[in-house]
This record gives C-alpha cells, sequence and structure tokens, in this order.
C-alpha cells in the first residue's frame, strides 16, 4: 500500500481496560503495521504497529534516537526538544559513536554474571520489603509497600545511592515523566536529580566504593558530568520500569485469579510467567521514537528523511503474526517467545536481566507471604498512569 492509501490518524490513549492497549492500535495493526501519524506540533510522521516492522526499524542505523530530531505523539511540553535540555551522559537519546562510548562501559557493569549474583541481595531486600508490608498491617498501598521499593533498593545499592535519598528522586523522576508537566517544572525536577548526582559523583571521586559508580570513574573515559547524567538515565529507568511492572503485573494476576491459581499450583511457571507479563502489559506505551536520517522503506511504506516513526510496543507485542492467540493473557506460555518491551537492537534495555530477576524473586515472595491477598477497592476504582510516560498504577490498594 503507498501513503496515499492512508489519512493521517493521531496517537490514541484511550483503554478498553487497564490491562488492554487502545484497541483501535490492534485494527490498524492488521490493516497495516506501517501508516501515516499527525504529531500534535504539526508534524507527519508514522506509527508502526507490526512485530516485524518494529524490529526492523529498531535496528536499522538510518533511524536516530537523537532528541532534536524527535516529535512526541502526544502534546507534551515538558520534553519538547525546544524546551528541554538533555544531560550530559544520557545516552539512551545518543546516536553512534557518542552512544557506543556509553554502552561500552555500562555493559560491563551489566554483565548477566554480575545480575545472578545481586539475586541473593534482592531476595534478602524482597523479604524485608514484605516484613515492613506484614508489619504495617492490611489495607495497604502495594505500590507504595511493594512495588516501588524493591527496585528503588536495588538500583540504589548498584549504583551507590544512599537509599535514604529516595523521596526526593521519586519525586523528582515522578515530576519529569508526568506528561502533563510544563517546561519549568520538567527542567527543576532535572536540574535537582542532576545536581544531587553530580554530588554523589563526586564525593565517590574522594572515596570510591564497590558500586557502579563508582566503576564508571574507574573506567576513565567518562568525564564526571557524563558519569552523572547516565546515572541519572540508570536511577529514573532502575526503578519507574520495574516498580510499574510489579504494580500492574500484581493488578493482573488479581484480576484473574486462573492464571494465578496456576502460577501457585506450579512454581515453575515463573520464568515464563514474567515474561508474558512484560509482553502482555508493556508498560512503555508511547515509544520509542526514532527519526528517519535518510529515505528507508519499511513494510512497503516510504519513510521519508526527517520523518518520526512512533513505535507502540504494546500493539507490537500483540501482533498475531508474530504471538499465538496475542490478546490472551496466558502464564503457561513458553518463555523463549520474545517481545520487545526491552526494545531491540543497539537501544535494548541495559537493564532487562536485573528487572527479571526482580520480578521472578517478588511475585512469588508476595503470593506465598499473602496467599488471601486480593483489591481493597474495586478494579474500575484503581487510578492509571495514563499521564505519565511508563504506564502503570498510581495506587493498588489491597487488603488480605
Amino acid at each position: 500500500m503507498s501513503e496515499a492509501s492512508f489519512t493521517p490518524v493521531t496517537f490514541p490513549t484511550e483503554r478498553p481496560s487497564p490491562f488492554d492497549p487502545p484497541e483501535v492500535l490492534g485494527r490498524w495493526r492488521d490493516e497495516a503495521p506501517v501508516r501515516p501519524l499527525h504529531y500534535p506540533d504539526g508534524h507527519q510522521g508514522w506509527l508502526v504497529t507490526g512485530f516485524s516492522a518494529a524490529k526492523a526499524v529498531l535496528t536499522d542505523p538510518r533511524f536516530s534516537s537523537l532528541l532534536q530530531n524527535l516529535h512526541w505523539p502526544i502534546r507534551w511540553e515538558g520534553l519538547e526538544p525546544e524546551n528541554f535540555v538533555q544531560p550530559p551522559g544520557f545516552f539512551m537519546q545518543m546516536d553512534p559513536p557518542d552512544h557506543s562510548r556509553f554502552r561500552k562501559q555500562l555493559a560491563a557493569q551489566f554483565t548477566v554474571r554480575r545480575m545472578r549474583q545481586l539475586e541473593p541481595r534482592i531476595e534478602r531486600i524482597t523479604e524485608e520489603v514484605l516484613d515492613a508490608m506484614e508489619r504495617g498491617g492490611a489495607p495497604a498501598d502495594l505500590i507504595q509497600e511493594f512495588a516501588l521499593p524493591i527496585p528503588s533498593l536495588v538500583i540504589c545499592e548498584l549504583l551507590g545511592v544512599p537509599y535514604a535519598d529516595r523521596e526526593r528522586f521519586q519525586r523528582d523522576s515522578a515530576t519529569a515523566l508526568r506528561v502533563g508537566s510544563t517546561k519549568e517544572e520538567v527542567g527543576a525536577a532535572t536540574g535537582s536529580m542532576m545536581a544531587y548526582l553530580y554530588e554523589l559523583v563526586a564525593r565517590k571521586r574522594a572515596e570510591p566504593a564497590d558500586d557502579l559508580l563508582s566503576g564508571l570513574m574507574s573506567g576513565g573515559d567518562l568525564s564526571p558530568e557524563e558519569i552523572a547524567g547516565a546515572g541519572l538515565l540508570l536511577l529514573v529507568a532502575g526503578h519507574e520500569t520495574t516498580a510499574n511492572m510489579l504494580g500492574l503485573g500484581t493488578f493482573a494476576l488479581l484480576s484473574d485469579p486462573g492464571q494465578l491459581a496456576a502460577l501457585r499450583s506450579e512454581p515453575s511457571l515463573i520464568e515464563g510467567a514474567v515474561e508474558e507479563l512484560l509482553r502482555y502489559l508493556a508498560v512503555t506505551h508511547l515509544g520509542p521514537l526514532r527519526a528517519a536520517l535518510e529515505d528507508v522503506e519499511i513494510a512497503g511504506q516510504t519513510i521519508r528523511k526527517g520523518q518520526v516513526v512512533t513505535i507502540s510496543v504494546p500493539a507490537a507485542n500483540r501482533d498475531p503474526e508474530r504471538f499465538a492467540d496475542p490478546e490472551t493473557f496466558d502464564v503457561t506460555r513458553p518463555p523463549t517467545v520474545g517481545h520487545l518491551t526491552f526494545g531491540h537492537g543497539i537501544h535494548q534495555c541495559l537493564g532487562q536481566q536485573l528487572a527479571r530477576i526482580e520480578m521472578r524473586v517478588a511475585f512469588p515472595a508476595l503470593f506465598r507471604r499473602f496467599p488471601g491477598l486480593r483489591l481493597a477497592v474495586p478494579p474500575e476504582e484503581v487510578p492509571m498512569r495514563t499521564d505519565m510516560s511508563i504506564y502503570g498504577a498510581h495506587r493498588l490498594p489491597v487488603t488480605w
């Protein structure tokens, strides 16, 4: 089909349920995996909803991740390229060779072996968090008492960030990731986090420790400002994404007793269940975004130089050409089936193995400790993060 075959659409945000992406995404994907998209600032770009097309874009070096080349599919004043000052070291929005320089050093800190060595500590952290939740008694907000503390504690220990400072960076992180935040609010929150990380890097320069930030300084190739910026990205991504997967995943399991019962009766299913939760729920719901550096053909459509592509991970993760019965949540689905929740290509999530371990540890521990866990409010009263760049639940009231 040619570009003229379609009228440009606008990016949909209305969801039929807390666990399903906008219905129209599936219809569009089944008609054509790539179609013109009208951006709020007037830019005419593209929406990719098909799995194969999404992988093609994510692996093609003719597409750029540079922030100054991008346009957002929804109105987001605080993060428009003309409003947002990108911190040094924010490697997620870099292209090679700059991206490669950061990726090489950081990959050495996120080896599979090192992540597995962290598992006993993650188990202890999880039990300590559950102890505190039990002491606090029911009802409780599962986000604040369980989903947020575990990844926050883990990433703080890994980076060397004092957990006592969590309220500051969690508050600033939430402001920066809120779609409705103004440019002044995003600037202030980002500046606050950068100042904090830069001060921390300076302290570690004087007194190195056995942590990731100290390890990056010993590499010698990154400036203190770049280390602080990379630390900011890892700190925010390291707790926001996993926290929302733990919260939304618990909500999904509590809402589907059959799937929860299957997971409880067969603990060995946890690896596959984690992959299924990642595929089915896909908290990265507003991208990733890429800009064409030259004319590129994807799935029969010509993406012109300068045009921006928005990839819908939730739609791609439910592509029937890639997944059998993709609209069904099934914890028995084989764990070898791939998904795009962690991205693909050179920007694939560095911390994906850490996130998997946290989820494989946390979910069984939660339901083992609280076998009677249930929602404390009707499902429709759970406030969802439709106003945030990372999807999930703002609060999840539970009792037991």
